[in-house]
């Protein structure tokens, strides 16, 4: 599963939209917007706020089995 993927899952159990999940992550909603696409990947601080606020490891959120 790709992080596009997991980012979206993760929106959809929590009921956010990207300008919500924007907001809980610090980011703007073009940010979210971009992951979501696959333009860009989440930086440092984003994985590990999305670690924290939604209880995922960022291998989790990058698909990469242990």
């Amino acid at each position: 599963m790709s992080y596009i993927d997991v980012l979206k899952d993760i929106m959809q159990e929590n009921n956010l939209s990207q300008e919500k999940m924007a907001k809980i992550l610090g980011v703007n909603q073009t940010t979210i917007s971009q992951w979501l696409l696959g333009n860009k990947k989440p930086n440092f601080d984003s994985i590990y706020t999305i670690y924290k606020k939604f209880n995922i490891t960022p291998n989790e959120l990058f698909g990469i089995d242990n």
